[in-house]
């Protein structure tokens, strides 16, 4: 039987550059699925899927600023505590629209991998004490196994902790 053929996508070619090893995965993407779905249909833990969330940081006067945090996919993040450590009045989940144009990524298949634009990378920290994360591969239904170290490989990581248990 013949592999399916591996996406290559900005994310890809980034990880690939960067001789990080991972392990593709690709599962049928459901519309509004998130990470339960994808952790169902690749039969791992919902709390290793890590999702890559586009938010917007308002401060008064200021233009909003970009920036991803990678996430638990069974946790959310408390935009109180973030914008209280950021120093912002407030934070939330950015626009399908203004997550493209950020990215270059459909929502559902955003990476933190080769974004379109340079963004501040936020990761609860609690996902660096994993053996491996399944991370999106820059498309809908590809997710990548990597050990989670390897990510600081590639970015500039800034761990924090804003995960909660919803």
């Amino acid at each position: 039987m013949k592999k399916p053929d591996i996406p290559v996508t900005p994310a890809v070619r980034m990880l690939r550059g960067t001789d990080i090893g991972f392990t593709p995965h690709l599962y049928k993407f459901v519309e509004k699925g998130g990470t339960r779905h994808s952790s169902a249909a690749l039969g791992v833990p919902e709390h290793e899927v890590v999702k890559t969330i586009i938010m917007e940081a308002h401060q008064e006067g200021e233009p909003k600023k970009m920036l991803a945090v990678l996430m638990h996919g069974d946790y959310e993040v408390s935009t109180k505590q973030m914008a209280r450590l950021l120093g912002v009045k407030t934070i939330n989940t950015a626009s399908p629209a203004e997550v493209e144009k950020a990215t270059g990524y459909l929502p559902g298949g955003v990476s933190p991998f080769g974004t379109r634009t340079s963004l501040p990378i936020y990761i609860e920290e609690t996902i660096l004490d994993l053996d491996r994360i399944f991370i999106n591969g820059g498309k809908r239904g590809f997710l990548v196994e990597i050990n989670p170290w390897d990510i600081e490989k590639a970015l500039p990581l800034i761990p924090l902790k804003v995960g909660i248990k919803p």
